[in-house]
C-alpha cells in the first residue's frame, strides 16, 4: 500500500507553513542533484553555491514534502519514520508502580560505599515480581560493577539527572575482560559495545559475557553469538517496500503482539545490498565481494511486532523497510528473547575521570547501552567522562530522550549499530569537551552503521562531533532539526563498504562552522535528501561517492536555516497518521 493502510488515515502537517509551496532545488526542475561519474573521479567536489544565492522567505515548503505527503511509505528519497521509537514514538513512557528502593537493599548515598550489588539486587527483585520501578533517591551512589536491567517492564528511576548520580569507578575491561574484535587486529570492542548500565535480556547478557571471557568474540545481535539461534516460523510471499500487510505460507504460529524477525538473505549477485543502495546502475557496478565486513552483516534482520492475523494475511506494526523478493529467501523467524518495556530515567552516570584512550583501544568507561531491546527507553539521563555514551546495539523501536554527553570527551557520544532499526534519539546534547583531546584519539558524534535503518535523530545540540555514517551501509535514516559544530570525523573500515545506502535524509540542519562533510550529502548518498541546510564548504575530511553515475539525490532550500516547513521531519511524519 503506497499511501494508506487499513486502520490508518493521513492528514498533512506543515508545522505552521507560510509562504510559497515551491522549494529551491538543484539539478533538474524536479530537484535532482546528480552525483555522477565526474564527482567520483576527483577527491574534492565542486564548491558549494555562493552564500549570496537568494534565500527563500521563511516558511518555505519544499517540493519534496508535497511529494512525500502523497506517497509517504514509498518515496524514493525520504524514508517513512513516523513510527520510530518506543511504542511507535509515544510521547509518554509507561509509569510502573514502585516495587523497590535501592536503600532497602543496602545502597548508601555516601559516594564511597559500593552500591552496585544493592542496585542489582533491587533490579532482580523487581524482575522476579513481574516488573516495576526501582527508585534511586537523591545522592551519589558509587558503583564498582555493571548495573544490569535484565527483565521486562523494570525501570531504574533516579530523582532526576541533577539529583541522582551513579559514580562508576571501574571499566568494562576490568569488570568483564579484554574484548577483541571478531574481525581481527588488536582493537578493543569496548570501543563500540557495552555499557556500565546495560539493558539486555538476562540470557543474552550471560551468553555475551561467557563468550568474551572465553575469547570467542561474538556477534551481538538478535540471533545469538554465532547467528544460529533462530528457527523459521513461516516463509513470506513477495511484497513491495511500504506494505503493512504481507501474505505468509503458514500463519499458525503467529499471533498479534508477537515480536518476530523478518529475515532477508542476500543472493550471489548481492541484489539485496544493491536494493538497500537504491538499485540501478551505480549499485550494480559496485564491487561487493571484497567488502567482507559488510557482507558479514547480512542476513538483514528486522524485528517487528505483529498487529493482526487474518488467515494468511499478517499486518505489521510498521511498513516493510525493503522489498520482499523470493531471491532473498524471505521468512519470519524466531530470535533470542528480547528485553521489552524496560527503562532508565532521571540520573547521571559519571565515570571516574581518566584520559581518553587511543583510537579503538577504549577500556570501556561506557555509558548506557540497549541491546536486543525492543520498546525500551532512556529519559533524562546524563553521562560524563565516558569513552562511549549512549549505545543501541541490535536494539529496535527504542527511544533515547532528553540525554546529554558531557565531560572529558568521548569516542562515540551516541552509537547505533549491529542492525538497529526504528529507534528515536531526540532532545539530545553533546557538550564541548572539558579537557583537550589527547593525541591519537578520535571523535565521531552520532554514529550509525551495520545496515541499521529507519532511525531518527531529532532536536539535537551537537557542540562537537559529526554525523558519523560509519560505513557498513546504513540506509533510510533521518537527522532533523539539529545544530552542529561539525568538528568530528567519520570512521569505518574499507571492508565495511559504503558510507550510505538509499533514503538518507538531512532536514533542517544548522552547521555552525560551515563544514560540509557528512552534512550536505547530495553528492555522496544515493537517493538521499538534503533539505534546509545553511551554506557549507568542503574542508578537512572529504569523501568521494561510493557509487558511480547519477545518485538521484535531492537538494532543496540550500543556503537557509530554519526556513523549511515542516521544521521537524519526524514530528511531521508522526502527524500524518491518525488511528
Amino acid at each position: 500500500m503506497s499511501e494508506t493502510c487499513e486502520g490508518i488515515t493521513r492528514r498533512g502537517f506543515l508545522g505552521g507553513v507560510g509562504g510559497s509551496a515551491a522549494g529551491v532545488a538543484t539539478g533538474s526542475a524536479a530537484g535532482v542533484a546528480t552525483g555522477g561519474a565526474a564527482a567520483a573521479a576527483t577527491p574534492a567536489r565542486a564548491p558549494a553555491p555562493p552564500s549570496s544565492t537568494p534565500s527563500p522567505s521563511r516558511g518555505e515548503v519544499p517540493a519534496l514534502w508535497h511529494e512525500f505527503d502523497r506517497t509517504p511509505f514509498t518515496h524514493p528519497q525520504i524514508p517513512y519514520v513516523g513510527r520510530a521509537g518506543c511504542h511507535g514514538g509515544a510521547t509518554r513512557f509507561p509509569r510502573r508502580p514502585v516495587v523497590a528502593d535501592v536503600r532497602d537493599h543496602g545502597a548508601v548515598a555516601d559516594g564511597t560505599t559500593d552500591c552496585a550489588p544493592a542496585i542489582n539486587r533491587a533490579l532482580a527483585a523487581a524482575g522476579r515480581a513481574g516488573g516495576g520501578t526501582v527508585l534511586v533517591p537523591p545522592g551519589t551512589y558509587r558503583i564498582d560493577d555493571v548495573i544490569r536491567v535484565a527483565h521486562d517492564n523494570v525501570v531504574l528511576r533516579g530523582a532526576g539527572s541533577t539529583r541522582t548520580k551513579l559514580y562508576a569507578t571501574r571499566n568494562l575491561t576490568e569488570l568483564i575482560g579484554v574484548y577483541g574484535s571478531r574481525y581481527g587486529g588488536d582493537k578493543s570492542s569496548w570501543s563500540w559495545a557495552g555499557g556500565l548500565v546495560w539493558l539486555a535480556p538476562e540470557a543474552r547478557w550471560n551468553s555475551l559475557v561467557t563468550a568474551i571471557r572465553a575469547r570467542d568474540w561474538p556477534f551481538e545481535g538478535w540471533t545469538g553469538n554465532r547467528r544460529d539461534e533462530w528457527r523459521t516460523l513461516t516463509t513470506v510471499r513477495p511484497a513491495p517496500r511500504g506494505s503493512w500487510t504481507v501474505t505468509v505460507a503458514d500463519a499458525t504460529r503467529l499471533r498479534p503482539g508477537r515480536l518476530v524477525l523478518l529475515r532477508l538473505a542476500d543472493d550471489p549477485g548481492h541484489t539485496l545490498l544493491e536494493h538497500m543502495a537504491g538499485d540501478g546502475p551505480g549499485p550494480e557496478a559496485y564491487h561487493w565481494d571484497d567488502k567482507t565486513k559488510l557482507t558479514s552483516y547480512v542476513p538483514y534482520e528486522w524485528p517487528v511486532r505483529i498487529a493482526r492475523v487474518r488467515g494468511r494475511k499478517v499486518t505489521l506494526e510498521r511498513p516493510l523497510p525493503l522489498d520482499v523478493r523470493p531471491e532473498w529467501d524471505p521468512r519470519l523467524t524466531t530470535h533470542v528473547r528480547e528485553l521489552t518495556g524496560a527503562g532508565v530515567e532521571g540520573l547521571t552516570l559519571e565515570a571516574v575521570e581518566t584520559p581518553q584512550s587511543p583510537h579503538l583501544l577504549d577500556k570501556g568507561h561506557n555509558g548506557i547501552v540497549l541491546q536486543c531491546a525492543y520498546d525500551c527507553w532512556v529519559d533524562d539521563v546524563v553521562v560524563r567522562h565516558v569513552d562511549n555514551g549512549f549505545g543501541l546495539v541490535a536494539a529496535s523501536a527504542c527511544t533515547v530522550r532528553r540525554t546529554r554527553v558531557a565531560g572529558r570527551g568521548s569516542h562515540h557520544p551516541y552509537f547505533c549499530r549491529e542492525g538497529s532499526h526504528d529507534n528515536l534519539i531526540e532532545d539530545f546534547t553533546i557538550e564541548r569537551r572539558t579537557t583537550p583531546a589527547p593525541s591519537n584519539t578520535q571523535l565521531h558524534g552520532i554514529n550509525v552503521e551495520g545496515l541499521s535503518s529507519y532511525n531518527v535523530w531529532s532536536r539535537g545540540d551537537m557542540r562537537m562531533g559529526t554525523f558519523d555514517s560509519h560505513r557498513g551501509m546504513p540506509f533510510a535514516n533521518v537527522r532533523t532539526d539539529i545544530t552542529v559544530d561539525n568538528n568530528g570525523r567519520h570512521g569505518g573500515d574499507a571492508t565495511a563498504g559504503p558510507l550510505f545506502g538509499a533514503r538518507f535524509t538531512h532536514w533542517n540542519i544548522r552547521v555552525t562552522n560551515e563544514r560540509a562533510g557528512l552534512m550536505k550529502i547530495d553528492g555522496l548518498a544515493p537517493y538521499s535528501a538534503t533539505v534546509g541546510i545553511n551554506t557549507v564548504r568542503e574542508f578537512d575530511q572529504v569523501d568521494v561517492p561510493d557509487f558511480t553515475g547519477d545518485l538521484r539525490s535531492r537538494l532543496e532550500l540550500y543556503g537557509t536555516t530554519d526556513a523549511v516547513r515542516p521544521r521537524n521531519l519526524y514530528e511531521a511524519q508522526k502527524a500524518l497518521r491518525i488511528k
